[in-house]
């Protein structure tokens, strides 16, 4: 495809009417769509390169998953490099044991 240029019909995902549809472009940056308006709804945003935005619970999955990981992450070792407190203790409960 050629050089954009002002007016021109694309084909983007309009956040107003949840769907892909033709917008024209309203503003360019560095001759790439910066701001389109939507041929159906006439709502004007960023140009969304055809993409839909993630849902808020898409967003809710990925916060918790990051929390879980990071949670998990920081007992893994001790910070002088040996055992986790928790696994030296057990150790030694099991020695008494014997």
């Amino acid at each position: 495809m050629g050089e954009l240029r002002l007016g021109d019909v694309i084909d983007d995902f309009c956040v107003k009417c949840h769907r892909l549809t033709n917008h024209s472009v309203v503003s360019l940056m560095d001759g790439q769509a910066a701001k389109v308006r939507c041929r159906t709804c006439y709502s004007d945003h960023d140009y969304r390169h055809e993409q839909a935005p993630p849902s808020k619970k898409e967003l809710k999955k990925a916060a918790l998953f990051n929390e879980v990981l990071s949670a998990a992450a920081m007992p893994a070792a001790a910070p002088d490099g040996g055992s986790p407190p928790a696994a030296a203790e057990e150790k030694k409960a099991e020695r008494k044991k014997k």
